[in-house]
């Protein structure tokens, strides 16, 4: 037994060595390009955000019923927050991204927008700005606080 684990010790210190544990930040822009470029509802992008968030996913898909953008970050503290942005119906997006058993604890307003706090996936928060034209929600793992920095980023 002894034989195997010195190969994977070994490896795991070299793969730690070499990074493999790095997060991998992600340019946001094309994504943001293409949703522009749809021009399926007014796009809004974070500016002015301070040091400390990391983008790591992005990405910009149409369907059947209407266009969603996403971008991932992982915040200053840690938490992990997806910003979303559709056309696609309110109730819909909002099912899909929230499932049906969120918690709403009350409104807020950031950017310009109203906001609504819930609480979803046992420990997860969300704010959702349901407009005319399009629908933004900001959930993930941080504090409420964390994610109504990102949405007052939002421009």
């Amino acid at each position: 037994m002894v034989v195997l684990l010195i190969p994977v010790a070994i490896f795991v210190g070299i793969y730690r060595f070499y990074g493999g544990e790095d997060v991998v930040l992600v340019d946001t822009a094309p994504a943001y390009a293409e949703a522009r470029a749809a021009k399926a509802f007014p796009v809004l992008e974070p500016a002015g955000l301070a040091d400390g968030w990391r983008p790591v996913s992005a990405a910009y898909r149409t369907g059947a019923d209407g266009g969603v953008l996403r971008i991932g970050y992982l915040a200053p503290d840690d938490g992990q927050i997806q910003l979303v942005q559709s056309n696609r119906p309110a109730d819909l997006l909002v099912a899909d991204e929230l499932g049906a058993a969120g918690e709403g604890r009350g409104t807020v307003n950031e950017a310009g927008l109203s906001w609504q706090v819930y609480t979803v996936r046992g420990d997860e928060h969300a704010l959702v700005s349901v407009g005319p034209d399009r629908t933004v929600i900001v959930v993930g793992s941080a504090e409420v606080a964390t994610l109504r920095t990102l949405a007052g980023a939002l421009r």
